[in-house]
């Protein structure tokens, strides 16, 4: 049995409180959006959005516990290269060979972490993991056919961004950055029964995992369709067309609508010829890096300081670059 913690609550109790403030204050001068029209496009929103993502988090859960029963805790350190340039390259490159989008990546990273990752490396793998892979790079390029430029510039601003904030992470961070050590995480850890073996023990670490990151997953996808399904385009058009105003507006569009990785793109797509190509760019990029349920899930898998820092790191570093690279495009 794990210990009651007001913190580990902390980031189911923020929203709810935000509902319920909603309900209070606003929803009674706006009753009219309660009308069935309003309620059927927020529950075919919902349950869209916790669908493309679920089978995600349930591929991520099975790879995490497919790590934690069958592959030994030396061999995972023995991959990674021990100077930090290398093992961040090597960390942006798993991407290819584990496709796990940010809705999975989680659960994964934690299992790899008490494998033996660095912290740092695990980190370059949750922000890089979902972009360099194949199935985003596809993706991207069949969104954007008449411009493929914004393909290649997603692919580079990712990798550029995951390796700098790899390397910032490497020279600030000197304790663990972890809510639960390994040996904690192991002590509530269900051992093989003698009857199921390692099979039993790969059913019920899944389960325990996807239940895990579920719960944050639901909250998000809830708000996230309350925002598609209430805010109002034409004047959120008009802020973003601004010349700052557009890039503040896309990472605040990625952040809050909490799209998958493999189709932000073609959102994305849509505001081609009203936005600056560098906008679109930050939309593509912080988006599988940090949106609203991902952060939720970060938050609880690294002590709230640390999570802090790094969402500062993932915003201020995405911007100067998709600023940067709005010259090139």
């Amino acid at each position: 049995m794990t210990s009651f913690s007001p913190v580990k609550i902390f980031p189911l109790l923020l929203p709810a409180a935000f509902l319920l403030i909603l309900g209070i204050v606003w929803l009674p001068g706006h009753l009219e959006l309660l009308d069935n029209a309003y309620l059927h496009s927020f529950k075919a929103s919902f349950i869209g959005i916790l669908l493309e993502a679920l089978p995600f988090v349930l591929a991520g859960a099975l790879l995490s516990s497919l790590l934690r029963v069958f592959v030994p805790d030396e061999m995972i350190s023995r991959w990674i290269p021990r100077s930090p340039v290398p093992a961040i390259l090597f960390a942006c490159l798993l991407g290819v060979l584990f496709p796990v989008c940010e809705c999975g990546m989680i659960p994964l990273v934690r299992r790899l972490i008490h494998k033996g990752m660095p912290v740092y490396v695990a980190i370059v793998f949750i922000l890089s993991g979902p972009i360099l892979n194949p199935v985003v790079y596809g993706a991207t390029i069949t969104a954007f056919r008449t411009h493929p430029e914004l393909a290649y510039g997603r692919m580079g601003l990712a990798f550029a961004v995951a390796f700098i904030i790899g390397l910032i992470v490497y020279f600030t961070s000197s304790k663990s950055p972890l809510r639960l050590s390994a040996r904690q995480e192991n002590g509530m850890d269900h051992h093989p029964s003698a009857r199921g073996g390692k099979a039993a023990a790969v059913f019920v670490h899944t389960s325990d995992e996807f239940f895990e990151m579920g719960k944050y997953l639901i909250i998000g996808c809830l708000l996230t369709s309350g925002i598609q399904t209430f805010m109002v385009q034409g004047s959120l058009a008009a802020i973003g067309g601004k010349p700052l105003g557009s890039y503040f507006f896309m990472m605040g569009l990625a952040f809050l609508l909490s799209l998958c990785s493999t189709s932000d793109a073609f959102v994305a797509s849509t505001f081609l010829h009203s936005f600056p190509a560098g906008s679109l760019l930050a939309f593509m990029v912080l988006g599988p890096m940090l949106d609203f349920k991902n952060a939720l899930m970060l938050l609880s898998l690294f002590k709230t300081r640390f999570a802090l820092f790094l969402f500062f790191l993932i915003f201020s570093t995405v911007f100067i670059g998709s600023v940067w690279m709005s010259g090139w495009l």
